[in-house]
């Protein structure tokens, strides 16, 4: 049996039931990767020895249980392993090893998992491109003229491509839903705060950032579930809390109720994008799911979008040094008062007193209110994951002053953020499977969105979709 395409799951089951030594199932992946990875250079730091280290240790062990044993593993570059550098794509860090490795990587080894190397990242993790002055360029398997999206683009590229078992990533702006739906994989963006952050320096802080969380990409929904169960759960210094998350709300296909939102006046999403999301509730209909077309939580969309984008902004500002904020006072300085392209109004933050910033979030939990009192009524919500197919590979300028057309229209690049703020601003877990193709052979993926602490439910219906409609397809020559 060829593992290169195996859920995780099925992997360390393999290793499990001595099929195939941990030791050559490593090889397996990193053999892949040194063959196969200059075509896309996903997987910039490589840690071979290592983890060969490791895999003949567990190889030894008598206690085969842990859920991932076993399985050849690669994180996002942000994440810190002991011993390797996170540079986040900056020069001055390459070369100074970390010493104490993040909390989910800690996790993931206690789950029995080979951590093998770490894939790529734009600069700061603040692009749907990933490439930056360390590492370089990391291309889509599917297309190699394209991005696999970012910032947890070498971790999407890395899976599609079949050069490692399982990853993790992290998302504020939709950074591990972009790469998951540019590639065509599954990632799961959990509920706030429900995955510790703690060891991604760019995601978060001691006091954590808002909005940003860490969560898994892999190929099968099924991962996504295991993922959770040893990713969740209060960093060890709150030791008074104690996870306890909902199960799903059905059992069945049929049991579904499902709101779906194919488009919306100001998303600029593209026609192919829309014929997918309509395709996918015909055939959902057609299987006797309980569907809605216009079913929508009760707030002003538009208004809902800014404030994301406000307190997107803010949320990034903690991070930000004093020339990056210099700079971006001076842009806001000279915008049009008319202008409310994403852009403008996240740069028109910078100087936000913290008073406003209070009255944002008044406003942000009183809308999550109206996205409980819609989830009372139905089970998920599907959307798009974002407005097109992956992106051809753009390095001009700063990526948030960009202009791309999508859809006949010449855009602000930021204002393709609408789909991932739909949900990202208000804390909702939200889990993105694959649901068609392109007529150019570009993936796309759908979002799934659900109540809060409903991660469990998101990543139960993306199995049944799963099965009920499109898996992971691996793409030609791979």
């Amino acid at each position: 049996m060829d593992p290169t395409f195996l859920p995780a799951a099925q992997l360390a089951q393999l290793v499990r039931t001595g099929k195939i030594g941990a030791l050559e199932l490593l090889d397996h992946y990193i053999g892949r990767t040194e063959k196969l990875d200059p075509r896309i250079n996903a997987v910039v730091v490589r840690d071979f020895d290592r983890a060969r280290s490791r895999a003949r240790t567990l190889d030894s062990q008598a206690d085969k249980s842990a859920p991932l044993f076993g399985v050849p593993t690669t994180v996002k570059e942000s994440f810190d392993v002991v011993g390797l550098p996170t540079t986040r794509g900056h020069l001055a860090l390459k070369d100074v090893p970390v010493k104490v490795s993040s909390i989910a990587v800690r996790r993931l080894e206690a789950a029995g998992a080979v951590i093998f190397g770490k894939t790529n990242v734009p600069v700061d993790l603040a692009d749907w491109q990933s490439y930056n002055p360390v590492y370089g360029t990391t291309s889509n398997p599917w297309n190699t003229d394209h991005t696999p999206g970012g910032s947890s683009g070498g971790s999407a590229a890395a899976l599609a491509a079949g050069l490692t078992g399982f990853e993790i990533g992290s998302d504020i702006g939709g950074s591990i839903r972009v790469p998951a739906h540019f590639c065509g994989v599954f990632g799961h963006k959990p509920t706030w705060g429900l995955l510790p952050n703690y060891g991604d320096p760019v995601t978060s802080s001691a006091a954590g950032t808002d909005i940003s969380v860490i969560g898994p990409l892999s190929r099968s929904a099924s991962d996504l579930a295991v993922a959770l169960e040893l990713l969740a759960g209060p960093d060890p210094d709150e030791t008074g809390l104690t996870l306890n998350l909902p199960a799903p709300r059905f059992k069945g296909l049929k049991d579904l109720r499902v709101a779906v939102w194919a488009d919306e006046p100001g998303s600029t999403t593209d026609s192919e994008t829309v014929a997918a999301m309509n395709a996918l509730a015909d055939g959902l209909e057609a299987q006797g799911v309980t569907v809605s077309r216009t079913a929508r939580p009760d707030f002003d969309v538009t208004a809902a979008y800014r404030l994301y984008l406000r307190l997107l902004d803010t949320g990034w500002s903690g991070r930000s040094t004093d020339e990056q904020i210099e700079t971006k006072r001076a842009h806001a300085a000279g915008l049009s008062p008319d202008d409310m392209s994403a852009d403008a109004i996240m740069a028109r933050t910078v100087d936000m007193p913290h008073r406003a910033w209070l009255g944002l979030n008044e406003q942000r939990h009183r809308w999550r209110r109206a996205w409980s009192a819609f989830f009372r009524e139905w089970d998920v919500l599907l959307s798009p994951s974002f407005s097109t197919a992956a992106l051809p590979h753009r390095q001009d300028g700063a990526p948030w002053g960009r202009r791309i057309v999508v859809a006949g229209q010449d855009i602000n690049y930021g204002d393709l953020l609408f789909w991932p703020g739909l949900t990202g601003g208000y804390h909702l877990p939200a889990t993105i499977a694959p649901m068609g193709m392109t007529k150019g052979g570009l993936p796309l993926c759908v979002q799934i969105a659900g109540p809060i602490y409903g991660d469990r439910t998101t990543i139960a219906a993306a199995a049944l979709l799963e099965q009920a409609w499109m898996g992971f397809k691996p793409p030609a020559g791979w």
